[in-house]
């Protein structure tokens, strides 16, 4: 069985350089094209947004999750093919967990590194066995990186830390890796209890 749904985590604005957008715009493109489901957070803003137009523009599946509380501040996407509003952001969170594959982070910020740090913790603690994938454009994840390294040379963290996780530069290499991606047959049924 191959990817069916990726989440992708991403930022609610578009950052300060046109190889974030160009990015977001060629990995909604690609997801589409390949019949590889968006599940994201259901914003119409930022580099959300892009990727959720990118995928919508080639015909492909967009699902959107936004908790009550953002559906004003990130101006909920009407468009996508499900939309789901949750009364929480853990609530988001699971449901995104639940109904992907895979997790893919694109540039973003604090939501981003959030949504990021809580996926790689549940997979270190066993929660699941989900890929992850940081496309680390332009570099924009050297700092996150390097705080993974940080808490590895610090003993706050094994060496298998930087196993949870896997960096691509680019949509184009994130696509191979995904098209070559098995998936457990019950990696969608398994929710986080944390």
């Amino acid at each position: 069985m191959q990817i069916s749904s990726v989440a992708v985590f991403c930022g609610s604005r578009f950052g300060s350089r046109p190889e974030y957008a160009a990015q977001s715009r060629a990995l909604g493109t690609a997801l589409g094209q390949a019949g590889i489901r968006l599940v994201y957070g259901g914003g119409h803003v930022g580099l959300m947004g892009t990727v959720a137009d990118a995928v919508l523009a080639t015909g492909g599946a967009v699902t959107g999750i936004i908790p009550a509380f953002l559906h004003s501040r990130e101006i909920m996407h009407e468009g996508v093919t499900d939309l789901t509003v949750t009364d929480s952001m853990h609530d988001r969170k699971a449901r995104m967990f639940a109904q992907s594959d895979a997790f893919v982070v694109m540039p973003g910020g604090l939501g981003t590194f959030d949504e990021t740090i809580e996926i790689m913790t549940w997979r270190q603690l066993r929660q699941h066995d989900k890929p992850i994938y940081i496309v680390n454009v332009a570099g924009w994840a050297d700092p996150l990186l390097a705080m993974v390294d940080a808490c590895i040379t610090d003993g706050f963290a094994s060496p298998s830390a930087r196993n949870l996780f896997a960096v691509v530069p680019d949509v184009a290499t994130l696509m191979t890796a995904l098209a070559a991606l098995p998936v457990q047959a019950d990696a969608r049924d398994r929710v986080s209890t944390l």
